[in-house]
């Protein structure tokens, strides 16, 4: 897998905002960029801000849990400029939100621009759904412009020689192979500086999902394939992930919480068995 050489300008930002997204850990990664490695596979997509910095030239597998996030970035991939037109007919307005949250759309373009859309302008970024399946996050009151035309067609581009498909985290070994790089961000089961949002994560990606994925990890090094992995710094995720591979603790600033929770600096672990 041969990395694009790029300058910061030609970076790729991500179109969507993602609770744990990793774009602070992209300016650590410049031994990646640099890399040899075979395909790439990421199996908790989320906001893709490691792929959109890599845009590795071999093939890439890119999968999520998440069926409307897939689907948004499929549409994206298939015909941006048919998102971004339905984009265009959205207001940012505490009205229109509510409009849009309730409406339901017959297109994946436009399903897309929706989930876009709701991403962008309600609160905090967050994903969540009721028990019926519908997002029921509140307006954001965001004064930011939530269209980026310039950058969704840059997605699109970069997503051309790319596999999308929802599915658990276990399916990237239906492709991996000796020599490819597995990037691995799942949702972070424990708090780390009592984080409120963490709490709420616990539902989606339990303890045993996390031993889940260290069998993963097991099975990814058999195979011969390099990974990084990404997870909460805590005693119990360093005990189930101490493999004798590389291991770093990154701090960061906390940026997803609820009204009450505080900014500050948190602690992440990465654990990898390539050059980082």
């Amino acid at each position: 897998m041969k990395i694009i050489n790029q300058t910061d300008n030609q970076y790729i930002k991500p179109f969507l905002r993602w609770a744990g997204g990793k774009t602070w850990l992209i300016k650590h990664l410049s031994n990646i960029k640099k890399g040899k490695f075979n395909n790439y596979h990421e199996a908790f997509l989320g906001g893709a801000s490691t792929y959109f910095y890599l845009q590795p030239t071999g093939h890439a597998y890119l999968s999520d849990l998440n069926g409307d996030l897939i689907e948004t970035y499929q549409a994206i991939k298939q015909n941006a400029k048919q998102v971004i037109k339905k984009l265009e007919t959205f207001q940012n307005t505490e009205t229109d939100y509510y409009r849009i949250r309730s409406s339901i759309f017959e297109t994946p373009s436009e399903r897309a621009a929706r989930f876009i859309y709701l991403n962008q302008t309600s609160f905090n970024g967050i994903y969540r759904v009721n028990l019926k399946g519908m997002y029921n996050v509140p307006f954001g009151f965001r004064t930011k412009d939530f269209l980026d035309r310039e950058n969704l067609i840059s997605a699109q581009k970069a997503l051309k020689n790319t596999t999308l498909k929802q599915g658990d985290f276990y399916g990237v070994l239906d492709n991996v192979k000796e020599g490819d790089l597995v990037f691995l961000d799942p949702p972070y089961t424990v708090s780390h500086n009592l984080n409120g949002f963490i709490k709420y994560n616990e539902k989606i990606f339990s303890l045993e999902d996390q031993i889940r994925l260290s069998k993963l990890i097991d099975e990814l090094k058999n195979v011969g394939a390099y990974y990084i992995l990404t997870n909460a710094a805590h005693k119990t995720i360093e005990t189930i992930f101490d493999k004798g591979d590389k291991q770093f603790e990154f701090k960061r600033a906390n940026l997803i919480g609820g009204i009450n929770a505080e900014r500050s600096q948190t602690s992440e672990f990465v654990f990898t068995n390539a050059d980082l």
